[in-house]
């Protein structure tokens, strides 16, 4: 089992742990075909258009 050679100091570990919850947020684009908004570099969920192509078929309701 691991032991540790020297006790860490509460501000190090606090500063190691607080760097987990300053994660960016994902990055969005806008769909070029319906304008919802989307994740970059993916078909959109909306209506199925990827760079002004459609790759999938959606139901229309």
């Amino acid at each position: 089992m691991a032991v540790p050679k020297n006790k860490v100091s509460k501000a190090r570990r606090d500063t190691r742990r607080s760097a987990v919850s300053k994660l960016p947020m994902p990055a969005m684009s806008v769909c070029s075909n319906c304008g919802a908004i989307k994740a970059p570099h993916k078909v959109c969920k909306n209506c199925g258009f990827y760079k002004g192509v459609a790759v999938l078929k959606m139901d229309e309701e």
